[in-house]
């Protein structure tokens, strides 16, 4: 890759993050002063410095819809969190057919038959 576009690449991934965390910081600046500092979830209370490892999760998974009143937010600990969207994750695979259309090929009781007729 050239310097050139090394270096636009850079600025595009630098100005995405800078975005990210703009508007990451809004939305989570208005939840932690509506909401008490309390996971959602598991009820772990968070003040001082461990209020880093509470987070905010969108509701519908749209983190572009942030409603002033905060109707699509609510506070998660990372670990509820974590666990919230891996179980969006396995709902979203299940409903596309289990595990995402990968189908087993190896039958281990194929020749079961012809294996205990050898052992009589």
């Amino acid at each position: 890759m050239a310097k050139q576009d090394q270096d636009k690449l850079d600025k595009i991934v630098a100005d995405a993050r800078r975005a990210s965390e703009a508007r990451d910081q809004g939305y989570r600046e208005q939840a932690l002063k509506m909401y008490p500092h309390i996971c959602g979830r598991c009820g772990r209370e968070f003040s001082g410095k461990n209020l880093v490892e509470l987070t905010v999760h969108h509701r519908d998974h749209n983190h572009d819809n942030n409603p002033p009143d905060g109707s699509n937010w609510e506070l998660l600990c990372l670990y509820c969190h974590d666990n919230e969207h891996q179980r969006q994750l396995e709902a979203q695979q299940s409903s596309a057919g289990g595990n995402s259309g990968a189908t087993a090929t190896h039958n281990p009781f194929a020749d079961l038959k012809s294996m205990l007729e050898k052992d009589k």
